[in-house]
């Protein structure tokens, strides 16, 4: 049967958007799905110490969000101008959403904090998308600190009172334009008590851009092409996780931007790990046969997304549409802020 974008639909009740993070951010509920039993258990995030075991391995991708959502005016009319800035091209020049864009036409100059910076358009793409490059005194990332906003999704409405919880307690690099969601029902604490267990944490970098805000607007599956993502894992961490395998231990991944990058290498290096970097457009969709992944911690996601599509892939169509269903009835919290799902072989 050829799957197509409606397949992946359910209803979801928009009071179940979950609009601001819980005070403890390990306090939410996880819904445990194990694929070959076809068993939905309710817990408690907490209990994630409990589906691990010593000499296996979590994978977390600690990518920081920049402050990547600046409003400006353009030069030439005083227009408000809004930008989300999706990633760093080269230089000063930036892969960019703008709003409105049909004001924001090449050439066009946009100003931010009285002039302290100036973006330029030197082109326009897709979907609102523009390559803008930025003229600023000093360091660009301290100027952005203090010009930006955290870009939360469309979904969110409500004011974040404390940027830092978009931000996972391990967030190191900077670069992405959202959250890796799943991460962020982690306290130093949870992680403490799984390496005291004999679990192994290791981190790889994939900084969210424009795939996370781009809807699937094609019915046929195979016509749909995600935005590129860059990506890095490091030797070191390449050698714990083949270890990992040799010693029939699992490979955990957090969050379906650590899938993402594992597959990537994998399907690379045929079904092995190396230290590797670059850009990755990988869609994983029902049908795709799992390289490296053994099980994984993911929040609950939108509608006819390629993120259920990416769930579908790992435990069945029907049965996470089960799940979704389930996860409905019980009010279960949905998006960036709301609950998570471990999924097991």
């Amino acid at each position: 049967m050829t799957l197509v974008t409606d397949d992946f639909d359910f209803n979801l009740p928009e009071e179940l958007i979950a609009q601001t993070p819980l005070k403890d951010r390990s306090s939410s509920r996880m819904m445990v799905l194990s694929k070959t039993r076809q068993s939905v258990k309710d817990k408690q995030f907490e209990n994630i110490v409990d589906e691990l075991n010593a000499g296996d391995a979590l994978v977390m991708n600690n990518t920081r969000v920049l402050p990547a959502r600046l409003h400006g005016e353009k030069v030439e009319t005083g227009a408000h101008i809004e930008l989300l800035l999706l990633k760093n091209i080269d230089g000063d020049q930036w892969e960019t959403l703008a709003k409105p864009a049909k004001k924001v036409k090449a050439g066009s100059k946009i100003k931010f904090g009285d002039g302290r910076l100036i973006g330029t358009v030197l082109e326009e793409l897709d979907h609102g998308g523009r390559i803008i490059e930025f003229d600023y005194e000093g360091i660009f990332l301290e100027t952005l600190e203090s010009l930006g906003e955290m870009p939360l999704p469309p979904y969110i409405k409500e004011r974040l009172d404390d940027p830092d919880r978009y931000q996972t307690v391990y967030a190191k690099e900077n670069g992405s334009a959202a959250a890796p969601t799943a991460g962020l029902h982690f306290t130093q604490d949870i992680l403490a008590k799984l390496k005291s267990k004999g679990v192994q944490i290791v981190f790889l970098t994939l900084h969210v851009g424009l795939g996370t805000f781009r809807p699937v607007n094609v019915d046929n599956l195979e016509e749909h092409k995600m935005h590129e993502e860059f990506y890095q894992l490091t030797e070191e961490a390449a050698q714990v996780l083949n270890k990992t395998r040799e010693n029939n231990g699992k490979i955990v991944a957090v969050g379906t931007t650590s899938i993402r990058t594992l597959e990537t290498i994998g399907t690379k290096f045929d079904g092995k790990l190396e230290a590797d970097s670059g850009w990755t457009d990988i869609f994983i969709s029902p049908g795709y046969n799992f390289k490296v992944v053994d099980a994984f911690l993911t929040n609950f996601h939108l509608p006819k997304s390629t993120l259920i599509m990416l769930v579908s892939a790992f435990a069945g169509r029907e049965f996470v549409l089960e799940a979704y269903n389930h996860a409905v009835e019980e009010q279960y919290r949905f998006f960036s802020f709301g609950d998570a799902m471990f999924l097991k072989k």
